[in-house]
């Protein structure tokens, strides 16, 4: 059985008085019947895995550096992550690639360094609007595969995120078709790469997801579950979502 992973990740948003959210989290969904996981601001990671320990609510980070160390002003490395709490943390979202210029080979070594510090590495993909309209998406989705995953992938330290772009924040959604599509797609290039590892990757969606819509791209074949951006921020929103996919 593939992990049911249900993240949030509160992106620049966040001070310590939102740790109230969290609390509120905990007290709602105490054993939840599927993983949780909030990726905050990394000024709250080390204060939210304290509240967290002995939780069945994981804490990750947002980005880390390929570097374990050095003259990075601004960066932090994920063996830092990993002593502040976290167990996670995501690598190549679209907001990196596009603010920050983030290729496929920087998330490759992102996703090293992370395994490095015995970090899981949840992997972004996903495709621009104009992508999409020229229908691309396959392929491009699959070249990311390629080149932003090493070799030595498991089910056990490597989950794979599938947000269009054009659909991150923008309150629009693919059909329930064009979701399929994609994850059948990721689906059958893991196996073909990673064989056994492949099948068991966690595959997750994420673009606009909201409680409205979580039951129905839940029982899309190959959604392990979602990584949530705005809805993540509370918690009565995150944990409905969270009982969408522990009744999937």
């Amino acid at each position: 059985m593939r992990r049911k992973l249900a993240a949030g990740n509160w992106k620049m948003n966040g001070t310590t008085a939102s740790l109230s959210e969290i609390e509120k989290l905990l007290e709602t969904h105490p054993d939840p019947a599927c993983e949780m996981l909030i990726c905050p601001p990394a000024t709250l990671i080390a204060q939210m895995a304290w509240r967290c320990r002995n939780k069945h609510l994981k804490i990750g980070g947002q980005d880390c550096h390929w570097a374990a160390s050095g003259a990075h002003t601004g960066d932090i490395s994920a063996a830092m992550l990993a002593d502040a709490g976290a167990s996670h943390v995501i690598l190549g979202h679209s907001e990196r690639r596009t603010d920050h210029g983030e290729t496929d080979a920087m998330v490759l070594e992102k996703t090293r360094a992370a395994w490095a510090a015995g970090l899981i590495a949840v992997v972004c993909v996903g495709e621009t609007e104009r992508q999409r309209d020229l229908g691309t998406t396959l392929p491009v989705v699959g070249g990311q595969l390629d080149t932003s995953l090493p070799e030595g992938c498991t089910a056990a330290n490597t989950v794979v995120a599938y947000e269009p772009v054009w659909a991150i924040g923008t309150g629009r959604t693919p059909t329930l078709d064009e979701i399929a599509e994609v994850h059948r797609f990721m689906r059958a290039t893991l196996v073909e790469r990673f064989g056994d590892e492949g099948a068991g990757i966690a595959l997750l969606y994420g673009g606009s997801v909201k409680p409205s819509n979580a039951a129905e791209i839940f029982a899309v074949a190959d959604v392990d579950g979602a990584l949530v951006g705005g809805a993540s921020l509370k918690a009565a929103d995150f944990g409905a979502i969270v009982d969408a996919l522990a009744a999937a």
